[in-house]
Parts: C-alpha cells; sequence; structure tokens
C-alpha cells in the first residue's frame, strides 16, 4: 500500500510505543489522527511532533469503554483525510491474581484491550465499504497490538492475557472476514518497557526468560508495523516481536 497521503488511525497514541508508532507512521508518509482518554498534553505534542515532519495531524479523544465515543472517533478521524490504515494500540495493562480479579476492573480491561479494537474495526470497514469499495485491494489495513502474553500467558494476569489472546483470535477472524478489501494483522512485542510495579528482582526475572537478553528497542516493533502496511500479501498473522520469548 502506498502510505504517501492517506490517513491513519492510531488508538492509545500517548502511550510510550503507541507514540512511537504514530511518529514512524507518520515519518512513513501517513498522516496521522492521534487518540487519547485522558492526557491531551501529552497528544498535543504529539501532533506538534508530527507537523514539524510535515505531515498532517490531529489529536481526538475517546473513552474507549463507551461504544458511540469509539463511533464518533472513527467519524471524526474522516474529516483529516481518507482513512486507509487503523493501528489499535490503546491497552491496560495491570497484574491480577485470580484471588482479587473483580467483575468491573476485568470488563474494563476487556473492554479497551479487546472490544475497542473490534468496534474500531467495524467502524473502520464501513468507512472503506463507503469510500473506496471498488478500488484494488487492499484498499484498508488494520493492525493489532497484541502482547507475547497473549500467545504464551502468565501466571498472575489471567484477564490481561485472555484480552490479549482474544485479540489473537479476532485479528485471525477479521483477516477472513474483510478480504480482500482490508488486511489484518497483529504485532506482539515482548518486553519494551518495565511496568511500574516490577521490582528489580521481577526485571531479572523476567530477562532470563528472553533468549535475546534484552528488552527491544521501540525502533523494532515499529519497523514490523511499517512492514505490514507495505507489504499487501500478508494478513491474519501475529508478528512477534519477542527476542525468542514465545518459542
Amino acid at each position: 500500500m502506498k502510505l504517501e497521503g492517506i490517513t491513519a488511525v492510531v488508538t492509545g497514541s500517548t502511550g510510550g510505543l503507541g507514540s512511537a508508532i504514530a511518529l514512524a507512521v507518520a515519518d512513513a508518509g501517513c498522516d496521522c489522527v492521534c487518540h487519547y482518554h485522558a492526557n491531551k498534553a501529552r497528544a498535543d505534542r504529539l501532533v506538534e511532533q508530527i507537523r514539524a515532519t510535515g505531515r498532517s495531524a490531529i489529536a481526538l479523544p475517546a473513552d474507549l469503554t463507551r461504544p458511540d465515543e469509539i463511533a464518533s472517533l472513527m467519524e471524526q478521524a474522516r474529516s483529516l483525510g481518507p482513512v486507509r490504515v487503523l493501528i489499535n494500540s490503546a491497552a491496560v495493562f495491570a497484574r491480577e491474581p485470580i484471588e482479587t480479579v473483580a467483575f468491573d476492573a476485568a470488563q474494563k480491561t476487556l473492554a479497551i484491550n479487546l472490544i475497542a479494537p473490534m468496534l474500531a474495526a467495524r467502524g473502520f470497514a464501513q468507512i472503506i465499504r463507503e469510500e473506496v469499495a471498488d478500488a484494488p485491494p487492499p484498499a484498508g489495513k488494520i493492525i493489532n497490538l497484541v502482547d507475547v502474553g497473549g500467545i504464551r500467558p502468565w501466571a498472575g494476569y489471567t484477564v490481561y492475557c485472555a484480552s490479549k489472546a482474544g485479540l489473537v483470535s479476532v485479528t485471525k477472524s477479521l483477516a477472513k472476514e474483510l478480504l480482500p478489501a482490508i488486511t489484518v494483522n497483529a504485532v506482539a512485542p515482548g518486553l519494551v518497557s518495565w511496568p511500574k510495579h516490577f521490582s528489580d528482582d521481577e526485571k531479572a526475572r523476567q530477562l532470563k526468560q528472553v533468549p535475546m537478553k534484552r528488552m527491544a528497542e521501540p525502533a523494532e516493533i515499529t519497523e514490523a508495523v511499517i512492514f505490514l502496511l507495505k507489504n499487501d500479501y500478508v494478513t491474519g498473522q501475529i508478528l512477534s516481536i519477542d527476542g525468542g520469548r514465545s518459542i
């Protein structure tokens, strides 16, 4: 797909990885809709960074636990230009041993990590049907950010791992349903940054499980995203960028 002059929607763009993805997509030629929930200041700074490269960008808010706001986000995104890329990067991450799992918290995690990407994909598919139904395929691309934990689950993170495993399945199911107009793939990062609650001992334990013995650089994740955007013959795939942890 030619990326110059089209618009990409990046959810969760104020996160560390989300902002790196937004900047990489803009560097590849896309204009960018930078979604945020509460951190407007960070989203505005990201928009300024993207505009400094010569691309267009806007920041749009949405609470991804609310279906009406997801629909509004996708509709408003069209104001920037032809929306042809959706990158579902927004997620919540928390350690929740099963004895402490609460219904409301689990429901929120599943809403943001699993249901919101599906609803955003629904809105995206509608845009493609309305605007480029007769274009040579693929006319649009969806990339979901999953996790190595959705492939090889961890103890104590049942809700989070379930949400990401579900998104792996969503990726494959939508790839079948939306072809040939839209390709759907996922990137599964391993360690990119340390969660705030990790102790030094936990960090050391985690690194022992990574054959490469180091964390990923953000650029190593964003390069995978750009590859999937540029290659038109890949769909339904989960590209693990995890230093071998999922082997």
